[in-house]
């Protein structure tokens, strides 16, 4: 089978982790602090900041916005739920605007209809790789007087224009194993605010500012050295993978462009796509619909995923919540009924490519 996501590592990480522990530092140490600025450089930041999950560099992000109940934050539908609880966490309220429907990010035409005064915070998800459109979602923060968090946890090293997502308000990055990027769990926020990295450099170790001297109230979000130690040596090399998933991305538009019934992902003039997932949208004109789809490819040795198969608030949990807001999203729903995402990893061979590329041919043959 060929997997969805492969996780792998090499006799440099087996390493560096030995190296760890033999030193006897495996809680938040100087390797923590390498990785820091490892990442902080690959987003073009001045800070990075570690913590235990791309969820917990979410509510850490919320928290030092300072929301007070009824500050609304706007964000997408189309998103995993880490996106959706780190707003309830935070006791703000969450709207939502709509998505597009190539880049899957939230459309700035949608948010310009919904932002409104309680908006205190637009949270812009770059979905699968795919950098949101930054120039016109910081115009909107601007006008409104809103400030702008990214949901970037899918998205290490992607760019808008050139510039790293993640630079754009304060970054939110997930280290799960899945992700191109990965330290089995962890987190990353960036910022070019110095005073911004303090505070949560405060606010992760239970909000001392020095031993014993606390600042405010806070949390151990803190990241260890073990955790570390398996995304150091990843780091120099974390452009050769991204360049493998814009190879296999290639290929695979380049096998399947002419197949009816299916429409391919693409990257947008102006971003730099990392190609987390590669993700089809099937059409009404699909001989097949999605269960069969996947079932199919399955049947033939291919993976693949539902990124993601209903809408964040479309769960009992959420919809009586009190502080959560469901209005229309058309297109983000039509998208949730349509999309499967198969392998663009960097393991993947020529062979492997040229046998999803038949598989989905097949399955898709009338």
């Amino acid at each position: 089978m060929i997997p969805i996501s492969k996780i792998s590592f090499g006799e440099d990480v087996e390493a560096e982790v030995l190296d760890t522990l033999r030193s006897g530092r495996v809680a938040q140490g100087p390797k923590v602090e390498r990785l820091e600025e490892g990442f902080a450089e690959l987003v073009g930041v001045r800070h990075a900041i570690a913590v235990t999950s791309g969820t917990t560099a979410l509510v850490a992000a919320l928290r030092v916005q300072d929301l007070q109940p009824g500050d609304e934050v706007l964000t997408s539908p189309f998103t995993f739920v880490a996106t959706l609880n780190a707003i309830l966490d935070a006791g703000a309220t969450a709207r939502f605007a709509d998505v597009g429907e190539h880049d899957f990010c939230l459309d700035p035409a949608s948010v310009g209809q919904r932002v409104g005064e309680r908006t205190k915070v637009l949270l812009p998800v770059h979905l699968y790789g795919q950098a949101a459109d930054m120039g016109a979602l910081t115009a909107l923060a601007t006008e409104h007087d809103a400030t702008i968090v990214e949901d970037a946890a899918q998205a290490h090293g992607a760019t808008f224009e050139g510039r790293g997502v993640g630079g754009f308000g304060l970054g939110c990055f997930s280290m799960y194993a899945t992700k191109n990027l990965t330290t089995g769990e962890g987190g990353r926020l960036t910022t070019d605010d110095d005073e911004l990295a303090q505070r949560l450099r405060t606010l992760r170790n239970q909000g001392m500012r020095e031993r014993y001297v606390y600042d405010m109230a806070g949390q151990n979000y803190r990241m260890t050295d073990l955790q570390a130690s398996l995304g150091l040596p990843q780091l120099p090399v974390y452009r050769e993978q991204v360049e493998a998933r814009r190879r296999n991305a290639k290929m695979l538009g380049e096998g399947l462009g002419d197949v009816a019934g299916l429409t391919l992902p693409g990257e947008l003039p102006g971003r730099g796509h990392v190609w987390h997932q590669y993700t089809l949208l099937l059409r009404d004109d699909a001989p097949v619909d999605r269960e069969e789809f996947v079932a199919r490819l399955g049947e033939r040795g291919v993976g693949s995923g539902v990124y993601y198969p209903r809408l964040v608030h479309d769960y009992d949990v959420f919809r009586a919540h009190p502080r959560v807001v469901a209005d229309p999203t058309p297109v983000a729903e039509s998208i949730a009924q349509r999309c499967v995402s198969i392998p663009v990893h960097a393991a993947l061979s020529q062979s492997d490519v040229d046998h999803i590329v038949q598989s989905v041919r097949e399955v898709m043959s009338p």
